[in-house]
């Protein structure tokens, strides 16, 4: 790769940083540690090169078994062996998600994703500002284990603002699944009746004299929230791209669209 093709690449990506931290309109969903780092992207690559979609196979509708309760929640879409991977750190209550989500992921799933030019990972961070993002998240997980996630997890952005007012967060995922399904789902989601886990749970849910015994699905939750430390992760969202074994450093906030799009071809043409 000649050094006009590495610097174009670096000056896209800066493109990109620029965009992602621009806060004026679309502020991102902060920790209590506030993201100030400067990021440098320095690229050697090699040529890329093509790969298939992965069609998504739906299993049949069937009560929840004990295979259900074993499977690990899939929160992926697309081709594993795809050039790029994009992994999201995402809060499902933190409005710069969902506008991440609405006006660019989505274009990039049905697009690039489907063209097996993305795999694409999704990564709970549920901060506690947001008193029922980690109840969201526990559903998108418990329809992940039945391999209902991309459904979830549209349903849970499409009508961020609706459950985000009352908490009211199964009716949405209700109407994204089929009645078996959901079923199953809802029985993936007994013990995890409370909107927070314990230690974070809002006053508003803590004084029914009732104690949370625990739920099963937040070690998953716990499991993301542990690799957003090696990141870090300080705010939502937060982008991590891998191109063909080369990670980049993480890229916080909204970006839109035409950027992205931009910044992932001039990886696929090298």
């Amino acid at each position: 790769m000649g050094h006009n093709s590495r610097y174009n690449v670096a000056v896209l990506s800066t493109k990109y940083l620029e965009v992602a931290l621009n806060r004026r309109n679309n502020l991102a969903c902060q920790w209590s540690i506030p993201f100030g780092l400067a990021v440098l992207v320095t690229i050697a690559l090699g040529c890329a090169s093509g790969a298939s979609a992965q069609t998504q196979t739906r299993g049949h509708a069937h009560p929840a078994t004990d295979s259900d309760v074993i499977a690990a929640p899939v929160k992926s879409l697309g081709n594993r062996t795809a050039p790029i991977t994009m992994e999201v750190f995402s809060d499902y209550q933190c409005p710069s998600c969902g506008n991440f989500y609405e006006n660019s992921l989505k274009y990039m799933i049905t697009d690039y994703v489907a063209a097996g030019k993305v795999y694409f990972v999704h990564r709970d961070f549920p901060l506690p500002m947001h008193p029922y993002s980690h109840q969201a998240a526990r559903w998108s997980n418990a329809a992940a284990k039945i391999g209902k996630f991309q459904e979830v997890d549209a349903a849970l952005f499409d009508n961020q603002a609706a459950w985000s007012a009352d908490g009211n967060i199964e009716k949405f995922v209700a109407a994204a699944l089929k009645p078996a399904d959901f079923k199953r789902v809802q029985k993936l989601m007994a013990g995890c009746e409370s909107n927070a886990p314990v230690g974070v749970k809002p006053a508003s849910l803590s004084g029914n004299g009732q104690t949370d015994q625990g739920c099963a699905l937040d070690k998953y939750i716990e499991q993301d929230q542990e690799l957003a430390k090696s990141v870090p992760v300080t705010q939502t969202p937060t982008s991590v791209i891998t191109y063909k074994g080369q990670r980049y450093p993480a890229m916080p906030g909204f970006v839109s669209w035409p950027i992205l799009k931009s910044f992932l071809d001039s990886l696929l043409a090298q």
